[in-house]
């Protein structure tokens, strides 16, 4: 059993990975374009500029996307996981101690989300894998084999 989860990890990580960076980008296109509800709920964004809400919508869109994709998934998931930690301690945290008590759920949990694939990887069906395979070939390319005859 043990087995046949172990080889089904790098797929489970790429689906873990893809809804994490999905799920990350919707919250920062809400927040800039004012879809799916928009920044109030009602339709609104975040004004161009301010501090620090647009500027962590941009890195919600951005680093969710890239990590949607699976294109510089630990550098975009680093940042992200950072921005979530700026956004639990700085906004949500000084509200109460727990994040039931000061709706910092979403912070806290986007945070170890991203700081697990800061450790883990792209899994499968990322960019950063098919990347990395063509390099690897243009850098190795296939010696030419001759038949030996005997």
């Amino acid at each position: 059993m043990t087995a046949r989860l172990n080889s089904a990890q790098p797929y489970a990580l790429g689906l873990f990975r893809i809804v994490v960076g999905l799920l990350f980008a919707c919250h920062g296109a809400s927040s800039l374009f004012g879809v799916l509800g928009g920044a109030d709920g009602s339709g609104g964004t975040v004004e161009t500029g301010a501090w620090p809400n647009w500027y962590a919508a941009v890195i919600e869109l951005v680093g969710g996307s890239l990590v949607l994709l699976g294109l510089g998934t630990r550098a975009a998931a680093f940042v992200s996981s950072g921005a979530m930690a700026y956004a639990y301690f700085k906004v949500h945290q000084p509200n109460a101690l727990w994040p039931m008590e000061n709706s910092g759920e979403g912070a806290a949990m986007f945070c170890w989300a991203f700081l697990l694939l800061v450790f883990t990887g792209s899994g499968a069906f990322g960019l950063d894998r098919l990347l990395t395979r063509r390099s690897t070939a243009a850098e190795n390319p296939a010696t030419e084999q001759t038949p030996v005859a005997a």
